[in-house]
């Protein structure tokens, strides 16, 4: 069955003086999450871009790595905005890739396992490197272990770790460089409100 979300149920969120009304999501019978998805949202990414560059002023690093899809986008911009170089894991190997590494993550949006795939082109880039892992949202962190266990085996040093969003814990996520937090939201009760969530 596919969930949809309750119209008028929104979190807002504020980056960098971008604000966004984020849909409420259900991912369980109790439990709804607020949808950042900035794929095609242009003034959003930069933003989030200039002001996580901003927060990693200062940092030894080489090379960002995002996992794809939506976080593509954001790690572009930055590598743009810093000059940096940047590599995309993959989630579906193809045959060009060549001798590629892979690790497993599990979405809480596809609610199943995933695998992430670093192209044999992008390993030369890697090796020996020191690396910043950047995300559009941090929620469960298994995309961050199976991005920083391909890290390991590449033979990278992760110096960071990036992101628009923490979610969930906000305690866990203490040494992730994010520019807000979303909190997670009880279903239906979000739903039978409607009410809008203001960020904290």
């Amino acid at each position: 069955m596919v969930q949809t979300q309750h119209r008028g149920a929104t979190h807002r969120l504020d980056i960098q003086g971008v604000v966004r009304d984020l849909p409420l999501f259900p991912v369980a019978p109790d439990l709804a999450i607020a949808v950042l998805n900035i794929l095609g949202d242009v003034e959003l990414c930069e933003a989030a871009a200039r002001g996580l560059t901003e927060a990693l002023q200062g940092l030894d690093y080489d090379c960002l790595v995002t996992a794809e899809a939506k976080s593509i986008p954001l790690a572009y911009a930055m590598a743009r905005q810093t000059g940096k170089t940047h590599a995309v894991l993959r989630k579906q190997y193809k045959s060009y890739m060549g001798e590629a590494l892979q690790s497993t993550s599990h979405s809480i949006t596809t609610g199943h396992p995933q695998k992430l795939y670093l192209d044999a082109k992008d390993r030369p880039r890697i090796a020996g490197r020191r690396v910043v892992l950047v995300d559009d949202v941090i929620s469960t962190g298994s995309t961050l272990s199976a991005m920083e266990t391909l890290m390991t085996e590449a033979g990278a040093l992760v110096v960071a770790r990036a992101a628009i969003c923490t979610e969930g814990d906000a305690d866990r996520w203490r040494d992730v460089v994010a520019l807000a937090h979303l909190p997670l939201f009880p279903w239906p009760a979000a739903a039978s409100t409607g009410d809008d969530h203001d960020a904290p």
